[in-house]
């Protein structure tokens, strides 16, 4: 039987149209947050959604990608432990916006287990475009930790 440890949300921005930053391909961190996973049992295992929203006014597709690491740039063992790419649609005419919001859902199994855990979500576009989707919110990163 599964036993609930912790569950953290960071929420960059909680409505529509409240940022306004263009994508690159240089990865931008748009969510950290830590799980309390002191008193778990061998099988630890972490379950996590994360949600940007993105406007475009590209008349081609644009692939985006997340990434979610276990642990903080600046740390020697962070670990990619997910990544999704999704390309966006596209717009049909340039110069008319259209907006998706990309939702990812990954989990990390039997990672290692310090009493603390922290994960960050980064989103770029691999390789450049002329013109590049806008983060414009909601931006959401929610995490929960099990174990036996």
């Amino acid at each position: 039987m599964s036993k609930f440890l912790d569950a953290r949300t960071s929420q960059n921005i909680s409505y529509s149209g409240g940022l306004s930053i263009p994508l690159s391909s240089t990865p931008a961190l748009f969510a950290e947050l830590g799980l309390n996973t002191a008193g778990a049992g061998p099988t630890l295992r972490i379950q996590f959604t994360a949600s940007v929203a993105l406007s475009s006014l590209a008349s081609a597709a644009v692939p985006v990608r997340i990434d979610i690491y276990r642990g903080r740039a600046s740390d020697p063992g962070r670990v990619l432990v997910y990544t999704a790419i999704e390309t966006t649609e596209a717009a049909g005419v340039l110069g008319v916006a259209s907006r998706k919001i990309f939702t990812v859902t990954g989990s990390d199994y039997t990672p290692p287990n310090p009493g603390l855990l922290v994960y960050q979500a980064f989103i770029s576009i691999p390789g450049g475009v002329p013109i590049a989707p806008t983060r414009t919110g909601p931006e959401s990163f929610n995490a929960a930790a099990y174990s036996d």
